[in-house]
């Protein structure tokens, strides 16, 4: 199989898996879902690019095309990651509390209509830098010990 390959998948892995212990040290509550959310310390997605490349500038030198197709695919998905999914994380929660204040104005006035939605939007997808930086130095480091694995064997 591809080494690059897994060892992007297995980061991304390890990095949700890391997920759980860092919320639990932030609310005192385990919570195994926290393993398929999007969003969250740390991010996954910065994590298994950022393996990507690291290993593919070893593998290949960092003057290779391939590590710059790596690179170029890692910057996007971080700054992605921070921006736009960051962004739609919030509009996600002010549509939600608009969703709360309309609820509540049509308990307080009867002749108002409100259908209430199922369930609220998800509120996490995106990340704030930290967990972004925190994501790509994990995957520096499994990207890097990947690589000396593979001259090791």
């Amino acid at each position: 199989m591809n080494r690059g390959f897994i060892t992007a998948l297995t980061t991304i892995g390890l990095a949700q898996a890391l997920k759980v212990p860092v919320h639990y040290s932030q609310t005192g509550k385990w919570d195994w879902c926290e393993m398929i959310k999007a969003g969250g310390m740390p991010s996954s997605h910065s994590a298994g690019v950022t393996a990507l490349a690291t290993y593919v500038g070893f593998k290949k030198g960092v003057s290779s095309i391939h590590f710059a197709i790596a690179s170029i695919l890692s910057v996007i998905v971080m700054y992605d990651a921070m921006g736009i999914r960051r962004q739609a994380g919030i509009i996600a929660t002010e549509v939600n509390e608009l969703e709360e204040a309309v609820g509540f104005l049509a308990e307080q006035h009867p002749e108002l209509v409100h259908e209430k939605r199922g369930k609220q939007l998800e509120e996490k997808l995106g990340h704030l830098p930290e967990e972004v930086l925190a994501g790509a130095m994990l995957g520096i480091c499994t990207g890097a010990l990947s690589y000396a694995m593979e001259v090791k064997a």
